[in-house]
């Protein structure tokens, strides 16, 4: 019973620990959501020969002829580059076309006025969700290292079910709300900003990782203390059982005892009483009555 409690115990830390570290590691990336955006290519220069807009194949002239007007054969979705950017809760970095590296901005700011709210609600659930996924492992941990008595243990581990369904519940309502409010940034947002196409990152699937680990950790603190529960009541049960047999074989030998003693005291006042009673007679039988008048030579 302890090895199988203990291994369950261990299990749940393992499960807990690995959804602290998926939802602490999402909560910092911007890996959420990512794609790509569709931005007009920029004029060619000295310094940009690539992936540029080359006016009438004259890179002097269209940088000291400012009132001539400069034309380009590129039509259509070859006048414009496609930029990959990548947005978490925190910022959206998109690709620097202009130069090396990538520029960020920050996703608050990015989103519309009537979902920030929304987004504010999600940063906070996701930081409640981490700190009950802590205390739920500090429970775990001392349930597991530190636990005396099996009572004792059957407390940490309910405290640790608890706070965890809590932090995974807090958890999925955090992740479904972001995912509004950037499917929203992505209707109403600004038009810079706004993706040509988009998909799901490895942050967002971290996160939900997270939420299964951590649900999966609550499922087996559940089953642990059920487990536990059911095994003591049980020993209890056999216990009670046997002393109660116990107790009936003792009542039935003592019965018997008082019984036997009871009919020899009664054999004995019996016999006593046919000893006493047949003395008497004989005594009786034995007495010679007196004639008067005759004298006894």
């Amino acid at each position: 019973m302890k090895t199988n409690r203990r291994c369950r115990a261990l299990l749940a830390v393992s499960l807990n620990l690995m959804a602290l570290l998926f939802s602490t590691t999402a909560f910092i990336t911007t890996h959420w959501c990512e794609g790509t955006q569709r931005v007009p290519k920029p004029s060619c220069g000295k310094e940009k020969k690539t992936n540029c807009l080359n006016y009438s194949g004259n890179e002097t002239a269209n940088e000291t002829n400012q009132n001539v007007v400069h034309y380009s054969w590129e039509t259509g979705d070859d006048r414009f580059l496609f930029r990959y950017f990548h947005t978490g809760i925190w910022y959206s970095c998109e690709e620097n076309i202009n130069a090396a590296g990538e520029k960020c901005r920050s996703f608050i700011d990015l989103a519309p006025a009537s979902e920030k709210g929304v987004l504010w609600l999600s940063v906070v659930s996701e930081v409640l969700y981490i700190m009950l996924l802590v205390v739920g492992f500090s429970l775990m941990c001392l349930e597991l290292f530190h636990s005396s008595s099996v009572i004792d243990g059957l407390k940490l581990n309910a405290f640790a079910a608890v706070f965890t369904v809590l932090s995974g519940l807090l958890g999925m309502v955090a992740h479904m709300m972001y995912t509004q409010v950037f499917q929203v940034t992505v209707s109403l947002g600004p038009e810079d900003w706004r993706p040509h196409s988009w998909d799901y990152g490895w942050s967002f699937c971290l996160a939900w990782g997270s939420f299964t680990c951590c649900m999966a950790a609550s499922v087996t603190t559940l089953n642990s203390y059920t487990k536990t529960v059911i095994e003591f009541r049980h020993k209890r049960k056999i216990f009670e059982q046997g002393f109660r047999e116990e107790q009936n074989f003792l009542d039935q030998e003592a019965i018997k005892y008082f019984r036997e003693r009871s009919v020899q005291t009664a054999s004995r006042s019996v016999e006593v009483f046919m000893d006493s009673a047949s003395l008497r007679k004989s005594r009786q039988v034995g007495k010679v009555p007196e004639i008067p008048g005759e004298d006894v030579c």
